[in-house]
C-alpha cells in the first residue's frame, strides 16, 4: 500500500473526488465520489476506509494504522523556523507598544528562567516595527548631518556661522517634548519625524537672521546695531512663517495616525521661534565677541544739545 493510495482513500472518503462529468446545457457539473454524510461528520467509520493495494485488492484503514484521538493544532505557527506561539495584547490609548513591553521584559524574563532548555520568548510586533522603522531613518542621519553643513556653508560662506545656525536646530525639542507631554500624545516613530521635519524649519529662520546681520555688516554697520536691527527687522518675518506652518498643522493634530507629527511640529516650532528670536541673537554676540560701542562724551553731549557745540564756535 503506497502513501498516494492512502491519502487517496481519505480525500475520497471525506472531500471527495471527481469521477466524471455531467453537461447541462452550456455547462459541466463534477461527478464527486464520496462517503454519505453520516459517515464523514464523525469519525467512528475512519478505521473501517478501504485502502486499494497494488495487486487491485483494498484493505480496511485498522490493518494499516491505528488510530487515537488525540489533541493537535490546526496549523502550526514557525518564526525563523522554530515553532512559535504568539500571544497579541493591545494597549491603551496614550501609550506605546514598546513602553508597555519595556515594562513587561523583566516580568517575562522570570519566566523565562523557568522554561525548560530549548524554550525562549521573544517581544516583536509594534516594538520590532518601531526599532526596524527607526533604524531605517538613523542610518541616514549622518548623510543628512553632512549634507545640511555643506548646504549651509554655501549659503553662509562662513564656518562659524555654519555652526551656530547648525546649533539651533535641537531648540525644537523642548518645545516638542512640552506639547507631547501636554496632550498626552505618545512619542514614537512619527513624532520623530516631526522633530527631524522640525530642526530645518529652525535652522531656515535661523539662516534669514545670520544673513540680514551679515548683510547689515556689509551696508557699513557695526555688528552690534546689526545684530538689534535685524532681529527687529526680521522678527515679523520669522513670526508670520512660524505661525502659518504651526496653523496648518492644527487639523492634523486630530489625526490618530499622524497627531503626534503635527503636536510636535507646533510645540517645537513655537518655542524655536521665541528662542531664534531672542536666543540667537545673544549666542550670535557671544560667539562672536561683540561688545556694545559706546560713543565718547563729546559726541553724546553734541547730540543731546546741538546748540551747545555751535555756541563755542
Amino acid at each position: 500500500v503506497s502513501t498516494a493510495s492512502l491519502s487517496q482513500a481519505l480525500q475520497a472518503h471525506y472531500t471527495g473526488i471527481p469521477v466524471g462529468q455531467f453537461r447541462e446545457d452550456d455547462r459541466l457539473i463534477d461527478i464527486v465520489w464520496r462517503a454519505e454524510h453520516q459517515l464523514r461528520i464523525g469519525v467512528d467509520g475512519l478505521p473501517n476506509i478501504n485502502v486499494p493495494t497494488s495487486q487491485g485488492k483494498s484493505v480496511s484503514l485498522s490493518q494499516l494504522v491505528t488510530t487515537e484521538t488525540v489533541f493537535e493544532d490546526g496549523v502550526r505557527w514557525r518564526r525563523n523556523r522554530f515553532p512559535a506561539v504568539s500571544v497579541r495584547a493591545d494597549v491603551v490609548e496614550g501609550m506605546l507598544a514598546p513602553d508597555v513591553a519595556a515594562q513587561i521584559v523583566p516580568k517575562l524574563e522570570a519566566i523565562q528562567k523557568q522554561l525548560p532548555s530549548g524554550y525562549f520568548i521573544e517581544t516583536g510586533a509594534a516594538k520590532e516595527d518601531a526599532w526596524t522603522a527607526q533604524k531605517s531613518i538613523l542610518i541616514w542621519i549622518p548623510l543628512v548631518v553632512i549634507a545640511t553643513l555643506i548646504l549651509l556653508m554655501m549659503q553662509l560662506q562662513n564656518l562659524s556661522r555654519t555652526f551656530l545656525v547648525f546649533m539651533t536646530a535641537p531648540l525644537g525639542v523642548i518645545g516638542a517634548a512640552f506639547a507631547l507631554m501636554l496632550f498626552g500624545a505618545p512619542f514614537g516613530f512619527v513624532a520623530l519625524l516631526g522633530i527631524i521635519a522640525l530642526a530645518g524649519m529652525i535652522m531656515r529662520n535661523a539662516v534669514i537672521l545670520v544673513d540680514q546681520v551679515e548683510q547689515d555688516e556689509k551696508a557699513g554697520m557695526d555688528t552690534w546695531t546689526a545684530i538689534v536691527e535685524s532681529t527687529v527687522r526680521r522678527f515679523r518675518p520669522i513670526l508670520l512663517t512660524a505661525a502659518a506652518a504651526i496653523l496648518a498643522m492644527i487639523p492634523l493634530s486630530r489625526n490618530d495616525f499622524f497627531g503626534p507629527q503635527a503636536i510636535a511640529i507646533m510645540g517645537g516650532l513655537t518655542v524655536a521661534t521665541v528662542l531664534t528670536v531672542f536666543f540667537l541673537p545673544a549666542l550670535y554676540a557671544a560667539w562672536f565677541k561683540v561688545q556694545r560701542v559706546q560713543p565718547d562724551i563729546g559726541t553724546r553731549i553734541n547730540s543731546e544739545n546741538p546748540e551747545l557745540g555751535d555756541s563755542h564756535e
